[in-house]
């Protein structure tokens, strides 16, 4: 088993023996990180859904990003980021929120750099945001982002194990 397999399948059983679900909000990767994560057999009990606000006006209707917030700081910002994971986790009823946010590229957006990316976790265990800068064209940002995202996830499922198994 390739090991992208290999770890998209240790994600989900992580999930599951936290009892754990996810739900994604994306803009930038367009449901590429959705994809991803339901790529693996028996997802469906690990992931509750997804919603790509793609469009600026779709963050604030459909994830909850206040508008306010949007206006003052633009699409592409942590606080941004960290509203999508609340969002989705309050909309979709996950245990984690899981948000990204940021600029593929060909063009920069605003004053944000194409590269730039923004992705935020929210959980039972509090929050985490990362903003990244990553090389290339806009297929690799995007194929980075998701890769980052899941990552990130993974990470914290691991920590939350750790966390259990050391009461």
């Amino acid at each position: 088993m390739p090991q992208r397999e290999t770890n998209l399948a240790r994600l989900h059983a992580d999930l599951r023996v936290l009892g754990a679900t996810v739900a994604i909000a994306e803009s930038l990767t367009g449901g590429l990180l959705c994809a991803e994560l339901t790529r693996t057999p028996g997802a469906s009990s690990t992931v509750r859904g997804g919603i790509v606000v793609y469009a600026t006006d779709l963050k604030t209707t459909l994830a909850g990003v206040p508008a306010e917030l949007i206006a003052a700081r633009g699409p592409v910002d942590r606080d941004v980021a960290l509203a999508l994971s609340h969002g989705v986790r309050a909309r979709l009823e996950a245990t984690y929120g899981l948000g990204v946010t940021g600029v593929a590229g060909p063009e920069p957006q605003g004053a944000r750099p194409v590269g730039t990316v923004f992705l935020a976790l929210v959980g039972p265990d509090g929050e985490t945001v990362a903003e990244r800068s990553f090389p290339g064209d806009r297929a690799a940002i995007r194929a980075r982002t998701v890769a980052a995202a899941v990552d990130l996830l993974s990470r914290e499922c691991r920590e939350a194990i750790t966390a259990l198994r050391s009461l």
